[in-house]
Formats: C-alpha cells, sequence, structure tokens
C-alpha cells in the first residue's frame, strides 16, 4: 500500500491549517482590547511623559545642588603634600655688596579642618605644617638642617557687608522648593491634558454607539419600507427614500469610525502606549450633583495654589538681588585672629623643645571712593523688579478668584443643561417608540421617522457632552482651588510651603 499520497495530504493540511491561523491572528479585531479607566491613564502617562521625566530630572539636579552646599558646610578635612622642593638662586647682598649663592630644599605637609560658620559667615580653621629643610649658604660656607612644626588656630570674619553663605543657601532651599512646585503642577497639566483626551475618544466611542444604533434603526425602517412596498401598500419612491437613509446612516457610523480611530491614536500617542495596541476607554458618566462651595473654594484656592507661592519665591529672588546690589561698590572689612605656636630643630623629637609663640590680629577695610552713580543705578533697576514680583503676585490672586467664579458658574449651568438633556433623551425615545409604531401601520412617511430618528440621537449626543463637560469642569475646579470636590478632600495632604 503506498502512503506517500496520505502524506503528502497530510503536509499539505497542515500548512493550510498553520495559515489559517496565522492569518487569524493578523484580524484587527482578534486582538483582544485593552479597557483603560481614567485613573490608570494617568497612572501610564505619568511613568511615561517626557515632560514629567524633564520635570523630575530638573527636581533631582536641585535636591542634589541644596546637599551639595548642605555638605560644604560641615567640617572640611584637607592635606596638602609638597615632598620635594628645591630651588638654587643667586642673590646680591646690598649689606655686604656681594653676590652669594644659596640652595634650599624643603619637604613639608599641611594637615588643616575648617569650619564654616553659617550665621556669621566667618571660618574657623585649625591648622598644622610640618616640615624639613635643607639650607646651604655660599656666603658663609654654612648649611642648615632644621626640622619645623608650625600649628594655629585661625578666625576669618568680614564684617560690615551681607551674609553670602546664608544668601546662597536660601537660594538653593528656594530653588529646590519651586522645582517641587513645578512638578507638581507639572503634574496637574498632565492630568488635565490625559483627562480632556480620555474623554474626547470616550465622546467619539459614544457617538460610534448612536450611530449604530442609528443605523439598525434605519435598517429595520427599511425592511418595514421593503416589505410594504413588495406588498404594494406604499409607493416605491418610499423605499428610495428609505434606502438613502440607510446610505447615510451608513455613512455616519463609518466617519464615527474613523474618529475613534484617530482619538484612539492620539490617547495611545499621549500615554506612551504602543500605536498597534487595541484599546478602549470605560468610564461612568452618570449625572451626580456635586457640593460646591464657591467661597471654600476660593479660600483654597488662595490658601494653596502652588502659582502664588511661586510669585512669592520670586519676590523672595528679587530681595537677593537687592542686597547683592547694595553690596557693589560697598564699604567692608574683614577681621583675622589667628594664634598658635612654632617650633624648630635639628632632631624631629625635639621641635618643641623651645616654642615660640605666633600670634595674629590683622584688620583690614574696603572703602569705595567714588563709582559715578553705578549703584544707585543698579538699586533702581533692583527695585523696580521687586515692585514687578509684587504686582505678579497680585495679578496672580485675582486670576485665580476670577477663573475659579467662571468654573463656578460653568457647573451651575452645566447642572441644568444635564437635567434638561436627560428629559429631552427621554422624551425623544419616547417619541421615536410613537412615530415608529405609526409608520408601522402606514400613518408616518420614512422621511418624517427619519426626522425622529436625527432627534434621538441629537439628544443623547447633547446628554453626553454635557456630562462629559461636567466632569472636566469639576477637574478645572480641582485644579484651580486645589481642592477635589467628588471626594470633598484638599489635593494636597499638607501645605507645601
Amino acid at each position: 500500500m503506498n502512503t506517500k499520497p496520505n502524506n503528502r495530504f497530510l503536509r499539505t493540511a497542515l500548512i493550510l491549517l498553520g495559515l489559517l491561523v496565522a492569518g487569524l491572528a493578523l484580524v484587527p479585531g482578534a486582538k483582544a482590547q485593552r479597557v483603560l479607566s481614567l485613573k490608570e491613564s494617568i497612572e501610564i502617562a505619568q511613568t511615561g511623559s517626557p515632560d514629567i521625566r524633564k520635570s523630575q530630572l530638573n527636581l533631582f539636579s536641585n535636591k542634589k545642588s541644596l546637599d551639595a552646599q548642605r555638605a560644604s558646610l560641615k567640617s572640611r578635612f584637607s592635606l596638602d603634600l609638597t615632598p620635594f622642593d628645591f630651588s638654587r638662586s643667586r642673590i646680591f647682598d646690598d649689606f655686604f655688596s656681594q653676590w652669594n649663592t644659596n640652595e634650599d630644599y624643603n619637604s613639608f605637609a599641611t594637615f588643616s579642618i575648617s569650619q564654616p560658620i553659617v550665621k556669621t559667615d566667618g571660618t574657623l580653621s585649625l591648622n598644622n605644617r610640618f616640615g624639613y629643610r635643607n639650607n646651604f649658604s655660599e656666603f658663609q660656607d654654612i648649611r642648615t638642617i632644621t626640622y619645623y612644626n608650625n600649628l594655629f588656630l585661625q578666625f576669618d570674619q568680614p564684617i560690615f557687608t551681607y551674609n553670602r553663605r546664608k544668601l546662597q543657601l536660601q537660594e538653593l532651599e528656594l530653588n529646590l522648593e519651586n522645582a517641587q512646585l513645578s512638578n507638581a503642577m507639572q503634574l496637574l497639566s498632565l492630568e488635565r491634558n490625559v483627562t480632556q483626551t480620555f474623554y474626547t475618544l470616550y465622546q467619539a466611542q459614544n457617538s460610534l454607539e448612536i450611530a449604530e444604533d442609528e443605523y439598525e434603526n434605519q435598517q429595520l425602517s427599511y425592511e418595514i419600507t421593503k416589505n410594504k412596498v413588495e406588498a404594494d401598500l406604499l409607493a416605491q419612491e418610499e423605499l428610495y427614500q428609505a434606502e438613502l437613509n440607510l446610505s447615510t446612516s451608513r455613512s455616519t457610523m463609518e466617519n464615527q469610525q474613523v474618529s475613534v480611530d484617530n482619538a484612539s491614536d492620539d490617547f495611545k500617542l499621549l500615554l506612551g502606549l504602543d500605536l498597534t495596541e487595541q484599546i478602549t476607554v470605560d468610564v461612568d458618566v452618570n449625572f451626580v450633583t456635586r457640593t460646591v462651595d464657591l467661597n471654600q473654594a476660593i479660600q483654597h484656592g488662595l490658601d494653596q495654589r502652588m502659582e502664588l507661592r511661586q510669585r512669592e519665591i520670586d519676590m523672595e529672588r528679587a530681595e537677593f538681588e537687592l542686597i547683592r546690589t547694595n553690596a557693589l561698590n560697598e564699604f567692608k572689612g574683614n577681621v583675622t585672629l589667628s594664634m598658635g605656636i612654632f617650633g624648630d630643630n635639628e632632631r624631629v623629637t625635639n621641635v618643641y623643645e623651645s616654642p615660640t609663640n605666633n600670634p595674629r590680629v590683622a584688620i583690614s577695610f574696603s572703602i569705595p571712593l567714588w563709582d559715578w552713580g553705578e549703584k544707585r543705578a543698579r538699586m533702581e533697576a533692583s527695585n523696580a523688579n521687586l515692585d514687578i514680583s509684587k504686582i505678579d503676585l497680585e495679578n496672580q490672586k485675582n486670576d485665580i478668584i476670577i477663573n475659579i467664579r467662571k468654573v463656578y458658574r460653568n457647573l451651575q449651568n452645566l447642572e441644568t443643561q444635564i437635567e434638561i438633556a436627560q428629559q429631552n433623551v427621554k422624551n425623544a425615545e419616547l417619541t421615536y417608540e410613537i412615530n415608529l409604531e405609526r409608520y408601522q401601520n402606514g400613518d408616518l412617511t420614512s422621511m418624517d421617522l427619519n426626522l425622529f430618528q436625527n432627534q434621538l440621537s441629537d439628544s443623547k449626543s447633547q446628554l453626553a457632552t454635557a456630562l462629559i463637560n461636567y466632569k472636566i469642569e469639576l477637574l478645572n475646579l480641582k485644579i484651580l482651588s486645589l481642592y477635589d470636590f467628588e471626594t470633598q478632600q484638599p489635593v494636597l495632604p499638607q501645605k507645601t510651603f
């Protein structure tokens, strides 16, 4: 018995089966759709958004700069080594009126502990220098070998000037706080963008569902009209009108599908998802009236809005710049106090056999004489910048109050619009059902029925739009006041500044 044809048939069948499975995998609808909620979408965007990553890197950079500055204010230990230092010089001695050749060998190390003092901008340091010296003088043919050690405590204090260390530390603290505020604002802005794009996709999906319902109703109307025309109960032109209505409804449905695909791509791009992934959004837009207190929203916004703190930071920076400008060509001084002992000997163990005290006191001043009005002009410019910052702060407060009032009015209006839209949908559904029955009984034309169908579709779209607008306005109020009136909780658990 020949089994080769059967084997060939089996191989062919397996290949066809494999191609069939592969073909099903490539069908667009074969992949399971990923259903995303608004909360999940925001979380995905927060990890993949380039703007958020940049904001977090800026926050990290400012934090490390502040850490570095704080570390620089701690005790600093240093060790400087000079293992070998040789020099030969030919020097003319005026007293003996002759030339002298001098050779000098040095090897020394200096150990220091310095402690900056933030409150006074001074520096306290403990220094110890230990060395070896071998010196030869041709004049008297003398070679001197000695070990020496110089131990002293020194304090340097600027006077009649501003504290530069403290000012720099405060500036870095403000920079970090500003970066934290910017990052939090960036997150809120991203939440707004994701929410708006999310609801745009949902609205497109909802419009597609309405168009599909309309298309099904038109199909039913077309079948009824066709049966009546075939039974000579309606004129032929009624069938033509029903076909036109069905084609128009199908075109509308296909257009809505294109809108859904475009909105889906925009949404995936914003979230950083794979563009080939099939997604859909799920949201509860049922209308629930939220209790919104206008005075509470305004007060909470004025207390917590991060933009106001940023304006205050701008004012503090302007004041810092005013301090720096005032220090131009300033009268200032410096006080140096030092106390220590010095010892030297040919034997290293006897360095401090006969120590010498070496106190030092120094006071120096820098006295400007004439700057041709530079300081006064720069001070006037700095004062003007400070006034600008104050005006910006006041304008920001007014903008917050006005924008919260606008959103509050929109919410009040939308509540009324939603109630009207809900009633319109109920009326449109009842009207369509009644007229569909009249159409089935022959008391209504297909054109008239199509008008009632369009009225129903428009009512559903208007209701969906009003519900989405209400949700978006609630989000706007949350961002403006930093208070979530859906959960009746503040957005920030505590004041960030």
